[in-house]
């Protein structure tokens, strides 16, 4: 058996035509939904990026426990277990924090690995001459990046198609071997949203202001036609995925690798857009547009799954482990809380009845398909992190700064080793009264009106702490949320 996981970064299900999309060129996507199964009710697990990577490779939420880290010494790697198993595992990625304090061990659980250089702040371009910068919004934008850009001059030098060339050369040499998990990840369509002419002219417009491609992680200051400008050079930066996928479903129209061969295309999270008065993700609750994903599975045990809907509530972020895992007629093992979907390939039979997501130190969000609930935290208390990798995104966890860390008794996946237990000793900020987010989704799809009906309410804080004790979350998470 083999498999193909091609992975994007920050896709949006509102942009994709086979979810309701009518003005986004993304053809691939639907001649992807022909041939797999599509999931309408797709979750996130744990934000953002590298935390949702780590819930991919241990196939158990992390975010109660800790932030944005590595893999940890006691984690269930599902890479490093399918490469253990006898199966070549590759990852092809342009996901420049796998290189960085705070993701360094994720790319070693692959046997073998290639990256592509240059998105966002990459530090990759040395130059100390400053670049020339056109005028522009750019509320997140970093002199690396704009270095960057000026040594990128084509398309095909853009590191996303640079990645999915990468991986369709790694098809094109194991076409005819067998036992292999392939992983195509791009960071796009991430912000900045950088594409090329060929894409952007896609979207005509008479707009004349200053470059917006970068978002900042904030409220909506900019004007309607600014943030259509945004919104155009994210389509227009979806189409050149789109076309990538395509080239993707190519490789395996020409390899006749559908009969035997899983395809796998998913996102970690999306993206908001300008609803909700709200750009990017992180500070805002987690409304449809971050934590309502696209998902596709094409399982050739399951061919008529072929353009068939699937509504079954599913987590690809910790349910994608135990998928490859039984692919490969391997068990997961008794820590990991993900599960098979490939029940819910066939015949779209339910694997759980409730879906926990969110971020460390925020808010704790569950779902049931239905109602999706966004508690809020409720005292100034602060999440501790349980590790023994203390690095975050660029460096290191320092005690001292805001910070005391003692010795922590082992959590239930840790195999028996004593954690770093990470304290803040400064108590959160709080000018407001918590405030609790209940929607109907079947009535409110667009998250418009919160529901104020106190008998689901409580149904929902009951599954959340259902999920909780499932996770082994300590016991400081159920205080700061108010949950008995």
């Amino acid at each position: 058996m083999r498999c193909v996981m091609v992975m994007f970064d920050s896709l949006n299900r509102h942009y994709l035509p086979c979810y309701g999309n009518d003005w986004v060129h993304a053809p691939n996507f639907r001649r992807l939904a022909r041939r797999a199964a599509t999931f309408d009710t797709s979750y996130v697990c744990s934000m953002p990026c590298m935390p949702a990577r780590r819930d991919l490779h241990t196939a158990r939420p992390g975010f109660l426990h800790r932030g944005w880290g590595p893999i940890e010494p006691f984690d269930d790697s599902v890479p490093a277990m399918l490469g253990d198993a006898g199966v070549q595992t590759h990852l092809s990625t342009d996901h420049y924090h796998y290189f960085e304090d705070g993701g360094c061990t994720y790319h070693g659980r692959y046997q073998t690995w290639e990256f592509f250089r240059g998105q966002e702040g990459d530090p990759w371009i040395g130059q100390v001459a400053d670049p020339v910068i056109p005028e522009n919004i750019n509320g997140k934008g970093r002199r690396q990046d704009w270095v960057n850009r000026m040594h990128v001059r084509h398309e095909h030098e853009l590191s996303g198609p640079q990645t999915v060339a990468a991986g369709l050369r790694y098809l094109d040499r194991n076409a005819k071997g067998d036992n292999w998990f392939l992983t195509i990840e791009c960071f796009d369509p991430h912000e900045p949203f950088v594409s090329s002419r060929r894409w952007r002219d896609l979207y005509p417009r008479e707009y004349d202001g200053p470059l917006f491609d970068w978002p900042g992680y904030r409220e909506v200051r900019e004007t309607p036609e600014q943030v259509e400008e945004a919104r155009r050079n994210y389509a227009a930066l979806l189409s050149l995925c789109d076309a990538s996928l395509g080239d993707v479903l190519d490789a395996f129209d020409r390899h006749d690798l559908w009969k035997d061969t899983m395809l796998v295309v998913w996102t970690d999270h999306g993206f908001l857009l300008g609803e909700h008065n709200c750009w990017a993700k992180n500070w805002p609750p987690l409304y449809e547009e971050i934590a309502h994903t696209p998902l596709f599975i094409w399982d050739p045990r399951f061919p008529q799954a072929a353009g068939q809907r699937r509504s079954a509530l599913v987590q690809p972020a910790i349910d994608l482990g135990p998928t490859l895992l039984g692919l490969f007629g391997l068990a997961p093992t008794g820590r990991m809380l993900g599960k098979d979907l490939s029940v819910v390939i066939e015949s779209d039979r339910a694997v759980r009845d409730a879906a926990i997501f969110g971020y460390h130190d925020s808010r704790v969000n569950v779902t049931d398909g239905r109602y999706v609930y966004l508690r809020d935290v409720v005292g100034r208390q602060r999440a501790s992190e349980y590790t023994l990798m203390p690095t975050r995104m660029r460096g290191f966890i320092e005690k001292g700064r805001g910070l005391r860390v003692e010795l922590a008794s082992p959590l239930a996946f840790s195999k028996d080793q004593p954690l770093l237990r990470y304290v803040p000793t400064e108590e959160r900020q709080r000018h407001d009264p918590p405030r609790h987010l209940l929607f109907d989704l079947h009535a409110d799809p667009k998250q418009q009106r919160a529901l104020d009906d106190p008998a689901v309410e409580r149904r929902m804080m009951e599954l959340m702490i259902r999920l909780m004790r499932e996770c082994d979350a300590p016991d400081e998470q159920y205080e700061r949320m108010g949950l008995s």
